[in-house]
């Protein structure tokens, strides 16, 4: 293994991605080193090598800067799970190659791809972050949440989909808007995906006080991470909201809820413990009966859904016919006493998980 100076000449020139935001790029003693296996949370310097899908790269800022053949950048290894676009693995050995998976920050070897994707943009490795004594340095080290503290539990509404891109962004979103315009105080999070600033935008810009998500831990994206990892930084995510005095959480879950790791956190004890009210996001209205059912086959109190399928009112019919819960466009949501209903809805869920209220009992 080869351990070299990283040096400020370097750091001022790397564009530095959103997934790695919060690396401190001038601590005394970093190195870069490199003949090392990657692992997922490491940090990679690279050269820009070949353009493919992503021409772009989202900064720490949230600005997407066009990248060029020669542009020296900072990113993390991670895998990716994304059938719509890369599947992904981080490589065994730092090669002479890597691929940039995701535009938030994220490097790996690819897989598979979806037909729409081009092939992905190539990657000279310049080396892996490492301490002075060549240790490479994992992302979690930079976390900025806030540790576990006993103040208040505020109740957490669930957004999960049946698929990507089934609207669970746009329905959390939606969720938050509606009770802040109602004077309430609420947080956004996303404990799972690629990491990507778009989401965290969106929930302040509906009107969270706070936002974070699973790169605030220091995790560049959740795919293959193993499930008890995930459900403590649930919890870590929950905390860190709850300490910032709202009265309500909404939560958000990446992917399907058949994709690995979305299916297992839902069976978990630790996310189990913290959802009180689920709002499922689906594609269709096959998708939004179906998904309703197994989440309530697995306990989950499933009390509103929305999504991609409200673009049509046929499709909101069909799947209001086969469910027992409200179907609400964004705009709906949106509004203060739509909002303001499924938090009682969830609070009513909360309730009677506790044994405070028996089952029909109104609120």
């Amino acid at each position: 293994m080869r351990i070299r100076e990283f040096s400020a000449e370097l750091a001022s020139r790397l564009k530095v991605a959103y997934a790695v935001r919060n690396v401190d790029l001038t601590s005394p003693g970093l190195t870069l080193v490199d003949g090392c296996a990657p692992r997922p949370g490491h940090i990679l310097a690279a050269r820009v090598d070949a353009i493919g899908h992503h021409n772009w790269l989202e900064l720490a800022t949230g600005r997407k800067a066009t990248i060029y053949p020669g542009d020296e950048i900072l990113l993390a290894f991670g895998e990716r799970y994304a059938p719509d676009q890369y599947e992904s693995r981080v490589p065994d050995v730092l090669g002479t190659s890597v691929d940039l998976v995701a535009a938030g920050g994220v490097a790996g070897e690819v897989l598979s791809r979806h037909g729409d994707m081009r092939p992905p943009t190539r990657l000279e490795p310049l080396g892996i972050l490492a301490d002075r004594e060549g240790v490479p340095l994992d992302l979690r080290r930079y976390s900025v949440l806030a540790p576990f503290g006993l103040g208040d539990h505020p109740p957490v509404v669930c957004v999960v989909g049946t698929s990507m891109n089934a609207g669970k962004s746009t329905t959390a979103a939606s969720v938050i808007r509606g009770l802040s315009r109602g004077g309430r105080r609420v947080a956004g999070i996303k404990i799972t995906g690629t990491g990507a600033g778009g989401d965290p935008w969106m929930f302040r810009d509906s009107g969270a006080v706070v936002a974070a998500d699973f790169t605030d831990g220091g995790y560049p994206t959740t795919a293959g991470i193993p499930v008890p990892e995930l459900a403590e930084l649930a919890q870590t995510l929950y905390h860190h909201a709850a300490a910032h005095d709202v009265e309500a959480v909404v939560m958000e879950i990446a992917d399907g809820i058949l994709q690995a790791e979305t299916s297992a956190l839902l069976e978990h004890p630790l996310v189990r413990e913290l959802v009180d009210g689920v709002v499922l996001a689906a594609a269709d209205a096959a998708g939004a009966r179906y998904g309703a059912m197994h989440l309530r086959g697995l306990g989950l109190p499933v009390i509103a859904a929305s999504g991609k399928l409200t673009q049509s009112q046929l499709a909101i019919r069909e799947a209001t016919a086969g469910m027992d819960a409200p179907v609400y466009t964004p705009g709906e949501l949106a509004e203060a006493h739509v909002a303001q209903e499924i938090l009682a809805l969830a609070n009513v869920a909360r309730a009677r998980r506790a044994g405070v209220l028996e089952l029909g009992e109104a609120a």
